[in-house]
């Protein structure tokens, strides 16, 4: 997809248009993150962000856009600024791949205020679906153990979605992708079975098995539920191995998309085993989530291979993560939203995050909101309950919000979407399983420092009417 600057919304720009003409040097600080974790979840994976710095490095209005916003009555000099719009300003941010929490900032832009806005909407679209589906896929994979899990999405996607769904799918924890594009683009593994419509096209179910295994004998994965999976598909499968075993070849696996998938794998691999064919893997599909995974693991269904498809991309069923985008600076100036939901009270101030790691190397539960000045913290205190504070005196901090982006130009390596996922499954290792659990996992603290709170407190006080 060509994404240029007018991959925004329309009040971003409108927005943008009166900052030019009244104060077109402010300097803002906006923080990026979300309210709530996605499916009950204890935690969330952060994605996009590589994605997110590729495009600002890039980003500008194209003589089509500058056209278009000219019939939509824009001003001439606004218009001739757009034409040089370039994002020059700095991103601070959490690690791809880290595992993140509600109500604390992953990401930070400080930057020229019309910049700043700008860019809003694209950087709030692709972080959170991004960072919605790899949760989504990190969950799966928690279910899957060690099982190998195929993303199969991109027909039940939304739209273009499934592009970017496949990537973060591999940072969540998935083995490969059937999305040709994202596989080639993001070099992640790409792989696939058949369609009934392949078996369909012929008379006659073995011939067609005989013909995929003769033209395609590597990786090779027979779909043998188009007609009666064990009295059918199975032997006739079976068969072609036998075939595939005489020219030097393997089978590596059958495919069950319908029926009771606890039931028929049992069968299907006692059938397989009766035959010699222990080394067939057996492969599962049809609207899997990280609960039929589960499900299936507790009932020891013999499934090597899981195809999981809407459930993934899609991010069912919650859809969307909650993602915001406030402002906490305006030319050195601390800025707050309030509201009558104390939750969606906004935070000032630029802003360091701070991990708590106990002495095992483990994540101690608790995230430290600090002023950006501020590195080692005595106490964290709750954000609104007075009654409640937490000693830090014997954990390490370690910050959490780098600077990725200076100046329009990114300071870190890129990483490769293998090096994201390995990064985020060492950072699930630190995190305790009482939060990953699926029914009423642990609530992850997150704290403000003493000054903040206070500064903040300050600021709610003098808004308040």
């Amino acid at each position: 997809m060509n994404i240029t600057a007018a991959y925004t919304d329309l009040y971003q720009i409108t927005m943008a248009q009166v900052y030019f003409g009244t104060k077109p040097d402010g300097r803002a600080v906006f923080d990026y993150y979300f309210r709530h974790n996605p499916f009950k979840s204890g935690y969330s994976i952060f994605a996009g962000l590589e994605d997110v710095l590729e495009i600002l490095e890039t980003l500008e209005f194209s003589s089509s856009d500058i056209s278009y916003l000219k019939q939509k009555g824009f001003e001439s000099d606004f218009l001739d600024y757009l034409k040089n719009f370039r994002f020059k300003g700095n991103i601070y941010s959490s690690k791809e791949g880290d595992v993140v929490f509600p109500n604390r900032p992953i990401l930070q832009v400080e930057a020229n205020i019309i910049e700043a806005q700008i860019i809003e909407t694209l950087l709030l679209n692709i972080l959170n679906f991004q960072t919605l589906i790899a949760t989504k896929a990190s969950r799966i994979r928690f279910s899957a153990k060690d099982g190998i899990l195929l993303d199969m999405g991109l027909r039940r996607a939304h739209a273009t979605g499934g592009y970017y769904a496949s990537r973060a799918a591999a940072i969540g924890g998935f083995d490969s992708t059937s999305n040709v594009k994202a596989a080639e683009d993001y070099n992640i593994p790409s792989s696939g079975t058949m369609a009934h419509s392949f078996i369909q096209s012929y008379e006659d179910e073995l011939q067609a098995f005989r013909d995929f295994a003769k033209m395609r004998p590597e990786n090779c994965v027979l779909l043998i539920d188009t007609y009666n999976t064990l009295k059918s598909g199975l032997p006739n499968a079976i068969t072609v191995a036998k075939e595939m075993e005489k020219r030097g070849d393997r089978l590596l696996g059958v495919r069950l998309d319908s029926g009771d998938l606890a039931y028929l794998s049992k069968k299907t691999r006692a059938i397989l085993d009766d035959a010699d064919l222990d080394y067939v893997k057996i492969v599962a599909s049809n609207q899997l989530d990280e609960y039929v995974i589960k499900s299936l693991k507790e009932q020891g269904a013999p499934i090597d291979i899981f195809g999981v498809g809407t459930n993934l991309v899609t991010g069912k069923p919650d859809a969307a993560l909650d993602g915001v985008y406030k402002l906490a600076e305006y030319n050195d100036t601390p800025r707050i939203k309030l509201s009558e939901n104390i939750i969606k009270t906004s935070l000032p101030y630029k802003k360091q995050v701070y991990r708590m790691i106990d002495d095992n190397g483990m994540f101690y539960g608790a995230d430290t909101i600090t002023r950006f000045s501020e590195n080692k913290i005595a106490l964290m205190e709750h954000p609104f309950d007075t009654t409640k504070s937490l000693d830090l005196s014997s954990f390490k901090h370690e910050p959490l919000l780098q600077q990725v982006m200076k100046n329009g130009k990114r300071i870190v390596p890129s990483r490769t979407v293998t090096e994201i996922s390995k990064y985020s499954q060492s950072r699930l290792e630190q995190l305790p399983n009482e939060y990953k659990r699926f029914q009423n996992p642990h609530i992850y603290k997150i704290g403000l420092s003493s000054t903040l709170k206070k500064e903040r407190d300050t600021l709610i006080k003098k808004h308040k009417f």
